[in-house]
């Protein structure tokens, strides 16, 4: 798969816990279900993913910085770090790469202290309230961004 853009898919806080937390909320799709369902649809799309999870703000952000060097774009479910950290507000900036800023629920249905995300001001683009289905939208939309060969498939009758 080298010759396929690298794209990494991160996970913030409570996300290995999907399933189990809220799934009126969340859905009853597992991290684990969405990760498979993600490698499938980017192996259509002519992607590779990184798929990762961390409940620690830290790594996150080293998670980050690192790609900067070794993937196309990033994916980021921040969870609760999205309403809170400067931090990884300043390492998506630094990657300089194309950021897909991802919500399982709708965060403007919810309580207000959501409805401000310190990732927005540096993503190329937000997908919220779609459940898991979410994850697929955001990789097609990274496979047009970074121009993958599957992307557009769907237009092209395949």
């Amino acid at each position: 798969m080298a010759d396929r853009p690298d794209i990494l898919v991160l996970n913030g806080p409570n996300l290995n816990m999907l399933g189990v937390r809220e799934p009126a909320i969340y859905g009853h799709d597992t991290l684990g279900d969405i990760e498979e369902a993600c490698h499938a649809r980017a192996d259509a799309l002519g992607l590779a993913v990184d798929f990762r999870q961390s409940n620690h703000e830290g790594e996150l952000v080293t998670i980050i910085q690192q790609a900067r060097d070794t993937h196309m774009a990033i994916v980021l479910n921040a969870g609760a770090y999205t309403h809170t950290s400067v931090a990884i507000h300043d390492a998506l900036a630094l990657s300089e790469l194309p950021v897909i800023e991802l919500h399982l629920s709708n965060t403007f249905k919810r309580e207000a202290f959501r409805h401000h995300s310190y990732i927005s001001g540096v993503a190329t683009g937000v997908i919220a309230g779609f459940g898991a289905h979410g994850y697929l939208l955001a990789l097609e939309a990274v496979a047009r961004l970074v121009g993958a060969e599957g992307a557009g498939d769907e237009e092209n009758g395949a």
